[in-house]
């Protein structure tokens, strides 16, 4: 399964790489792991349909994650589901205006990261097909 890891910090897309690993729990499918670092090379992968799932750095810059997020679901037919980053615990209410499927904050907890992640990744696994028009 596609995972798309967007953030500007290659720090911050190498310590969510960790935390994914080949897979975030056994039960959930295996990553392939794109890494995205700019808002326009994430959208050019989201309009060619290269992404299952996507985890998005809200604190990424010049364009956070969350207004990433938002714009993404409003544009992209299909959206895939996100895994919102914070910049804190406290920010959660900001996730659900970007429309976030989940959410995690900063410091990242590697285990709280996989096991949101996974949830999301078994949950489009089980969502069948859309037939080409």
């Amino acid at each position: 399964m596609k995972v798309v890891v967007y953030s500007h910090d290659a720090g911050v897309r190498a310590q969510i790489r960790l935390a994914i690993g080949r897979r975030p729990e056994p039960d959930a499918p295996d990553a392939e792991i794109i890494e995205c670092a700019t808002e326009p090379a994430l959208f050019r992968l989201l309009d060619g349909a290269g992404a299952d799932v996507m985890v998005l750095d809200g604190e990424a810059q010049p364009a956070g994650g969350m207004g990433v997020c938002r714009q993404a679901k409003d544009e992209i037919y299909d959206c895939p589901p996100v895994l919102l980053i914070t910049g804190r615990v406290d920010d959660g209410w900001l996730a659900t205006w970007s429309r976030a499927d989940a959410v995690t904050s900063h410091p990242i907890d590697p285990r709280s990261l996989a096991r949101e992640l996974a949830q999301l990744m078994r949950h489009r696994a089980e969502r069948p097909e859309i037939a080409p028009a």
